[in-house]
C-alpha cells in the first residue's frame, strides 16, 4: 500500500466523479510497481548469457513499462476527467500486461526475474480490469 497515492487522492479538492478511490489507488500502485518490475526484468535479461533468446521478452518488458508508467500518470490526473480516455488507457495497459506476463511466464522456470515480472504484470492487469469494470 502506497500511502502517498492515497494521500494525494484524499487531498484532491474536487469530486472524483464517482470513481472508486480504492480501485483507483490500487491501479496506480500496481502500474508503478509493474513499470519498475518490467524495467528491471528487461535489464536483467540483458545480463543473461542467452540474451539473444530474450529479445522478445526485453521488447515486451520495455513496452509494458512505458505503458504502465503512462497509465499511472493519466490515472493521477483528475481535472477535466474524460472517462473514454481512461477506459482506452486502462484497456491498453491490461492488454500489454497480459502479453508481457505471458512472455515472462514462458521464461519463469529459467529466470527468477521473469517469474517476478510475470507476477507483477498479472497484478497490474487485474487492477486495470477491476478499475475498468467499475467505470461502467
Amino acid at each position: 500500500m502506497n500511502v502517498a497515492v492515497r494521500d494525494m487522492l484524499a487531498a484532491y479538492p474536487a469530486d472524483l466523479g464517482g470513481v472508486d478511490r480504492e480501485k483507483l489507488a490500487r491501479c496506480i500502485e500496481e502500474c508503478v510497481a509493474c513499470a519498475q518490475a518490467c524495467t528491471a526484468c528487461a535489464d536483467a535479461c540483458l545480463s543473461e548469457e542467452m540474451v539473444a533468446e530474450l529479445t522478445k521478452c526485453i521488447r515486451t518488458d520495455a513496452d509494458c513499462a512505458d505503458i504502465c508508467a503512462a497509465t499511472a500518470a493519466v490515472l493521477s490526473r483528475h481535472t477535466g476527467y474524460d472517462a473514454n480516455v481512461t477506459r482506452a488507457v486502462l484497456t491498453a495497459c491490461a492488454t500489454v500486461c497480459k502479453a508481457c506476463g505471458d512472455e515472462c511466464a514462458s521464461h519463469a522456470e529459467q529466470h527468477e526475474h521473469c517469474r517476478v515480472c510475470a507476477e507483477a504484470c498479472r497484478r497490474c492487469e487485474e487492477a486495470c480490469n477491476d478499475l475498468l469494470a467499475s467505470l461502467g
